[in-house]
C-alpha cells in the first residue's frame, strides 16, 4: 500500500507556537431534532494520523457528532473544521472525507475491484491509475485473490474489507468509520479489529470510529470521547479512561466497576485489582486492605472466574480472578461462604 501511505505524507497546518493543527475542530458545536437535543455544544480536537474513537451508549449522540462531520447533517450552531478549514456549510462532496457504514453498501452486481474502482472513476482519475490503485487497496486489505468476485460470495469480514478499501483507494483526508464490525460475530469483529489498526497504521489515515462497544474503543484507539447524553465527558488515552475515569458514567460504562463508600468519598475500584481467597488464607502481601465477606454468585467465564461478594456494609463488589491464578487457593465454596477479598489502597480511585 507504499501508494496510499505516500500520499497521505503531507504538511499538516500549524497551530499555535508551531503545533500540527488538529485535522478535525469542533467548536461549539449543537444539534437537536424537535425537542430531543442530540449533539450539545461539543468541542473536539482530533490530531492528524489519529485512531479516535467516539464512545457512548446508544443515543448518546457519537453517531450524530459524526454525520455531521461528514456533511449528512448541518449543525444548529457551532463550527466544523477539517485541516484548518471551516467546512461548516460544505456538501459532503466537498469534504474531504470518506465513511465506512456498517451495512457495507457494496454494489452487488459489481465485481470487488469494480466497487474499488468506482470512486475513483466518479473523481475522473484516469484509467492508467485506477488499477495499480485497485490493486493496491486490494493488497492492503489483504483480498489480492479476490478481485473478480462478486460481494455475495464473499464473507461477512471480507465484506467489510472492501468497504474500507474502497474508502481508502479516494485518499481522503479522514476516515469516519460507523459501527462497522457490529454485524460480525465476534470472533470475526475481534479479528477485524486489529485488522483495522493494522491498516490505519500502515496507510497513516486519521481514523474516526464510533462504536457502543467499549471493548473495541480499548483496544484500537489512540484517543476515546466519551459520550452521554449529547455531550463530551471525558477525552483521553485508553488508559486514562479506563483508570482514571472522570466520573461515575465513565467508570460503569467502560468496564466493570465496584463504588465503594468510605470516609463519605465514592471511590472506584476494578473488580480485577481485587484477590480473592477462602476463609483463613493468609493473604500476606505488605499494605494490602483485606476484608471478610460472604459469598454471593460465583460464575465460570473460561478464562476467568467472575465472583459477586457482599462485604461487612452490605455493599456487593464484583471480582474478577484468572482461572490460571492459583497462588491464593482455589475458591469452590458455594453461596453463602465467607471468603477473603483484598486489594491495595493505591487501586482506589476518587471520582468527582
Amino acid at each position: 500500500m507504499d501508494g496510499l501511505a505516500q500520499a497521505e505524507q503531507v504538511s499538516a497546518p500549524r497551530g499555535g507556537a508551531g503545533a500540527p493543527a488538529p485535522i478535525i475542530r469542533l467548536r461549539g458545536v449543537s444539534k437537536a431534532y424537535k425537542d430531543v437535543v442530540a449533539v450539545d455544544r461539543v468541542d473536539l480536537d482530533i490530531a492528524h494520523g489519529a485512531f479516535f474513537t467516539l464512545l457512548g451508549p446508544s443515543g448518546s449522540g457519537k453517531t450524530t457528532a459524526l454525520r455531521l462531520i461528514a456533511g449528512f447533517e448541518r449543525p444548529d450552531q457551532g463550527r466544523i473544521e477539517l485541516g484548518g478549514k471551516d467546512v461548516t456549510d460544505f456538501p459532503p462532496f466537498a469534504r474531504n472525507v470518506n465513511t465506512v457504514f456498517q451495512d457495507y453498501a457494496l454494489f452487488p452486481h459489481m465485481t470487488v475491484a469494480e466497487n474499488i474502482a468506482y470512486g475513483l472513476e466518479a473523481q475522473g482519475v484516469p484509467c492508467k491509475e485506477i488499477a495499480p490503485r485497485v490493486e493496491d487497496a486490494l493488497r492492503m486489505v489483504r483480498l489480492e485473490a479476490y478481485g473478480a468476485r462478486k460481494p455475495a460470495q464473499l464473507s461477512g469480514g471480507q465484506r467489510q474489507r472492501v468497504a474500507l478499501a474502497r474508502a481508502i483507494v479516494n485518499r481522503p483526508a479522514v476516515l469516519l468509520l460507523d459501527e462497522p464490525l457490529g454485524a460480525l460475530d465476534l470472533k470475526l469483529r475481534q479479528e477485524m479489529q486489529s485488522e483495522l489498526k493494522r491498516i490505519q497504521t500502515a496507510v497513516g489515515l486519521t481514523f474516526l470510529y464510533v462504536t457502543h462497544d467499549q471493548e473495541e474503543a480499548l483496544t484500537m484507539s489512540d484517543r476515546i470521547a466519551i459520550f452521554n447524553q449529547g455531550r463530551i465527558i471525558q477525552t483521553g488515552t485508553p488508559g486514562e479512561i479506563y483508570e482514571k475515569p472522570a466520573n461515575e458514567f465513565v467508570a460503569g460504562f467502560v468496564g466493570m466497576s465496584n463504588i465503594l463508600v468510605r470516609g463519605g468519598k465514592r471511590l472506584l475500584l476494578r473488580p480485577e485489582k481485587i484477590r480473592i481467597a477462602p476463609q483463613g488464607a493468609v493473604l500476606s502481601e505488605p499494605g494490602l486492605h483485606v476484608e471478610e465477606g460472604r459469598l454471593v454468585e460465583t460464575h465460570y467465564v473460561g478464562m476467568f472466574t467472575r465472583y459477586r461478594v457482599a462485604l461487612k456494609d452490605d455493599t456487593v463488589i464484583t471480582v474478577v480472578r484468572q482461572n490460571s491464578d492459583l497462588a491464593a487457593g482455589p475458591v469452590r465454596e458455594g453461596a453463602g461462604a465467607t471468603v477473603t477479598v483484598a486489594w491495595r489502597p493505591d487501586s482506589l480511585t476518587e471520582l468527582a
